[in-house]
């Protein structure tokens, strides 16, 4: 089932590809794309090279953002550099009896907790990018840069919540992604939210702890 759900989302990208053209978007963003895809997937099926891949794709994501006046996300984008640094050594790490990190679930206090830094982050964040000029979306850049910074620290930790905070910021990036008319990036959020369902279905599943990468 799942190699005919990838030879499905395969042929989407295709049939997308054919019918738009990749030339309508720049090298820059067709290679954050496809390697952006490719990470995802990979964290879904809990693979540990979504790590080095993922920071490939959030160098240049960091780059088109920057680009565009996106500065909150241009800045979280090299935030997961380092993230996904920290993310391919914990994946790795052995914790004990020699087992890799295991799927785990957050407590209620701990959610709080995250919650609680997800409205400092934003209300920083949209202070912040105010007071730059030609940045006119400062809302939107917060609440989605502030979800993900969340996101990508409980990915890294392998706490099956993270899928969660993807879905809402997703949903809000690929509308503003087809406001700016970046289409191709705004369908690689739309596969981003369809397999971040998919992952949360598949990590529910395992979050018990009976299986690893």
């Amino acid at each position: 089932m799942q190699t005919a759900l990838l030879i499905y989302l395969c042929g989407v990208v295709c049939d997308f590809l054919i019918n738009f053209g990749i030339f309508q978007t720049s090298v820059v963003e067709l290679a954050a794309v496809l390697t952006g895809l490719v990470s995802v997937w990979l964290v879904k099926k809990e693979n540990v090279w979504a790590f080095p891949i993922g920071g490939v794709s959030v160098l240049l994501s960091a780059y088109i953002y920057f680009k565009g006046n996106i500065y909150a996300n241009a800045g979280i984008n090299l935030f997961y550099f380092f993230m996904n640094i920290y993310g391919w050594y914990n994946w790795l790490r052995k914790t004990g009896e020699d087992q890799h990190l295991m799927i785990t679930s957050c407590s209620r206090k701990e959610m709080q907790v995250y919650i609680v830094l997800m409205i400092f982050f934003f209300f920083g964040l949209w202070y912040l990018l105010g007071k730059t000029p030609d940045n006119k979306y400062a809302v939107y850049d917060a609440f989605t840069s502030s979800l993900y910074v969340i996101a990508m620290w409980l990915m890294a930790r392998k706490k099956i919540q993270h899928w969660i905070l993807w879905i809402i910021g997703d949903v809000v990036m690929v509308g503003l992604c087809i406001f700016l008319k970046w289409y191709f990036l705004g369908f690689q959020y739309l596969v981003y939210m369809v397999i971040a369902t998919l992952g949360w279905m598949e990590w529910k599943y395992k979050v018990k702890g009976t299986q690893t990468y």
